[in-house]
């Protein structure tokens, strides 16, 4: 390893690190890893360090003032919001401490879609801009070859932004208007009671009820598009539930938020449950020619869907009185701070 000052240290990819000793931030460690600061479900983070997101566990370690012990190389395993600040601290501990608000906050909007200040969401959208293909002014070859080569260029590239943005996110109102727009609408609907929200905290459930005159509208979320009529900031700044069932006249979407894949620990939410039962249920039940859609209970934010044009031929209550059944009485498919390798590696491209 080449010299460093003291206390300076530098990003390197993830798959360039080979034996050399490491910090890794946001992510799995690897054989050679020194220190972990992460939040992920395989990490060995000292517990004193230990914070929702890991944004927040890195400054909890350079509040430590012992950071001179650790080797000069920080990385990381995926690009993500979380992840850049959190690299971002480790290399650049002065300046990230002047905006540690704003990025702790923005790493809360980035990973669990709760918005603490605009300035932060719109740093969100920013960063989701730039950070996706068909958006990004990047040159188109910072996205080409395997992922872990395009999360390498993300990062040279995004450290040498985050300074400019920090400082002045209004200067790139062209890439955070849109999304902030449908965000600011969002919570006007749920403030009027045009979007409703129903809370069953013993089943850590959120039913969101959305009018079926609304729109879908594109919005990115961990760096990919996806539609949806209420800004997902909204929904899940509006409730601390971390399973979500929407509907939206015949269009009812189930989701397990990312909350209930990491380590949360400043309050427990509920395991994941199987739900494998509750789709098969469905499917039996569907009039309407399309299927249900279970995804893996260890990705990032698995949902249950009606695949084709969504439209279920199945009445919500229905829906619902099985959903409650299932989250009730089926036995848990993923908990992080019980992680095993049998329940499957986790499924993320974000952290």
């Amino acid at each position: 390893m080449e010299n460093k000052p003291e206390n300076c240290y530098r990003y390197v990819p993830y798959y360039q690190i080979g034996d050399e000793p490491h910090i890794i931030v946001d992510g799995a460690p690897l054989s050679s890893t020194c220190l972990n600061l992460s939040h992920w479900p395989v990490n060995n983070t000292p517990d004193t360090l230990r914070r929702d997101t890991s944004t927040e566990t890195v400054f909890a370690w350079l509040d430590q003032g012992d950071t001179h012990q650790s080797p000069g190389i920080v990385s990381n395993n995926h690009f993500d919001e979380d992840g850049l600040f959190s690299v971002f601290a480790v290399c650049e501990p002065e300046l990230a401490a002047r905006h540690r608000k704003l990025l702790v906050d923005a790493s809360y909007a980035g990973d669990f879609g709760v918005v603490r200040t605009p300035e932060a969401a719109r740093l969100c959208f920013v960063l989701e801009s730039y950070g996706c293909q068909a958006t990004s002014p990047f040159p188109a070859s910072s996205f080409d070859g395997e992922d872990e080569v395009v999360t390498a260029a993300l990062y040279a590239q995004m450290l040498g932004l985050l300074p400019v943005l920090l400082e002045n996110i209004d200067a790139y109102e062209s890439f955070w208007q849109a999304q902030d727009a449908h965000l600011t609408e969002s919570q006007q609907w749920l403030d009027s009671g045009r979007v409703r929200i129903e809370e069953f905290h013993e089943h850590d459930l959120a039913v969101v009820h959305i009018p079926e005159d609304l729109p879908l509208r594109t919005v990115t979320r961990y760096f990919q598009n996806e539609l949806a009529a209420v800004h997902p900031f909204a929904i899940q700044t509006a409730t601390d539930c971390t399973r979500l069932l929407r509907i939206q006249g015949r269009n009812i979407e189930f989701q397990y938020r990312y909350e209930t894949w990491v380590r949360f620990v400043s309050r427990r939410p509920k395991s994941r449950v199987k739900l494998n039962k509750l789709c098969l249920h469905l499917n039996a039940l569907e009039s309407s020619g399309d299927s249900w859609i279970l995804e893996e209970p260890n990705n990032i934010i698995p949902r249950l869907y009606l695949d084709g044009n969504g439209k279920t031929s199945i009445d919500s209550a229905d829906i619902f009185e099985a959903l409650i059944e299932n989250l009730a009485g089926q036995p848990v498919a993923w908990d992080p701070f019980d992680w095993k390798p049998d329940r499957g590696e986790p499924s993320a491209c974000k952290g």
